[in-house]
């Protein structure tokens, strides 16, 4: 049992340890969050890849969590700007999650947590385009870190009005209404469509 403490407690600090030399030198980051199913052609995909390349293009570094899908999409754009990091925090999972083919820098984790964190810790901002469960996790983990002033200055979009509005909705309905949260705290989220918006304000963040 103490060499199974003991296992478990190396890989953490391993995790912490690589993440730290790995990112902590690069500054302009902009982290992707999104589905790993999401395929090539899905609209949201697209729309994934042409913004992380128009901020890679402005040297703006890209992380993603260096799987399928919407991560794959972002890292591609990034990859493809040729002027900017695209980076890829991976994890081993049975399913879904595999290393993709679009980064310049990457790292594989053990712990979803050490990973959630390296995610975010050297990152100005977070855009979430539409995603299952691993998304929401993410999301809500990010927000929470916001809301608590964890993350100063930290910005969250979502990308996907009709996807997202009905979460948009319950935290106006039904958090905010009933005072679990304050009615400033739903200003760290900017839902939109409009990835020339979501740009524009990473922009101002990056300055």
């Amino acid at each position: 049992m103490k060499t199974n403490g003991i296992i478990y407690k190396n890989k953490i600090i391993k995790d912490f340890n690589e993440g730290k030399k790995l990112l902590e030198d690069l500054k302009n980051n902009i982290t992707i969050f999104g589905s790993a199913r999401t395929k090539d052609e899905n609209k949201y995909a697209i729309l994934t890849q042409k913004l992380a390349k128009r901020l890679a293009k402005k040297d703006i570094n890209i992380i993603t969590g260096g799987g399928s899908g919407i991560m794959k999409a972002a890292n591609k754009g990034a990859f493809k700007a040729k002027k900017a990091e695209s980076i890829g925090l991976n994890i081993v999972l049975p399913k879904e999650q595999y290393p993709n083919a679009y980064t310049t820098k990457s790292l594989t984790f053990n712990y979803f947590f050490s990973r959630k964190y390296m995610l975010v810790k050297y990152s100005k901002a977070c855009v979430v385009f539409p995603g299952g469960f691993g998304t929401l996790d993410e999301l809500f983990e990010v927000i929470t870190l916001a809301q608590t002033k964890k993350l100063n200055g930290f910005k969250i979009f979502l990308v996907g009005y009709d996807y997202w509005k009905y979460l948009i909705k319950f935290f106006e309905e039904s958090l905010s209404k009933n005072n679990m949260i304050d009615k400033e705290d739903l200003n760290i989220i900017t839902l939109t469509d409009d990835i020339k918006l979501v740009e524009k304000e990473i922009h101002k963040l990056i300055k």
